[in-house]
């Protein structure tokens, strides 16, 4: 019941990937990625540096997670980069 299905999906991948040009597929993702990290990384800076000022006192606190929350949100395009096939 299934496997015609399978044969057409199977079908249709294989003529997406050799119809797309051979180095755009892998840099379109990264790049996708890349704008959506460094708009993550923005906003990270811009609520840390909101934060710190209307708490100077919490500074150190609101400087270490901000380092790990843009470290994490960097870390998606390196997820990018070594998926690209």
């Amino acid at each position: 019941m299934f496997s015609p299905m399978f044969a057409a999906a199977a079908d249709a991948a294989t003529a997406v990937a050799q119809a797309a040009p051979a180095g755009l597929t892998g840099n379109l993702h990264v790049g996708l990625a890349a704008i959506g990290s460094a708009i993550g990384v923005g906003i990270i800076g811009l609520k840390a540096a909101e934060a710190t000022g209307r708490n100077p006192g919490a500074a150190d606190q609101i400087r270490n997670n901000a380092i790990i929350f843009a470290a994490l949100a960097e870390g998606v395009v390196f997820f990018a980069i070594f998926l690209v096939k």
